[in-house]
């Protein structure tokens, strides 16, 4: 199966994601989205994917989002899409794809939908937090 991750190594749900999705036996392709930002074309297809609207994948916490007043209901789509695109950080992760689908994985767990073997066994999350094995 293969399987794409758009990573912030810096984020603890992006790490434990990683983390579930080769527990699950994948190597995937890992971008870090900061560094290698989606195009516009593969952002606006990623959201239609997620059926999210861009308004719903914007990250507040250590972003520029307050500073520029995203919080206000006036930015269309395409001016979210813009802001996303000047500053990737403002783009919420991790996002992975899978044959199965496209899901924003928060908390890390929702990754388990879209793997093709969700049998990881008991996972402990980074903060101790202990997802339990599905089918249990």
């Amino acid at each position: 199966m293969s399987v794409t991750i758009y990573h912030n190594p810096k984020c603890g749900t992006s790490r434990n994601t990683l983390a579930m999705i080769r527990a699950s036996g994948v190597e995937p392709r890992v971008v870090e989205y900061l560094k290698e930002p989606p195009s516009r074309v593969e952002l606006i297809d990623l959201l239609a994917r997620m059926g999210m609207a861009p308004r719903e994948l914007l990250r507040e916490k250590g972003t520029p989002y307050a500073e520029l007043g995203l919080e206000q209901a006036k930015w269309s789509d395409d001016e979210l899409i813009d802001a996303m695109m000047e500053h990737p950080i403002l783009i919420n992760r991790p996002i992975v794809v899978t044959a199965k689908g496209v899901k924003l994985c928060r908390p890390s767990e929702v990754v388990l939908e879209i793997l093709d073997n969700p049998q990881i066994g008991d996972f402990t999350k980074e903060d101790g937090e202990v997802v339990p094995a599905r089918g249990r």
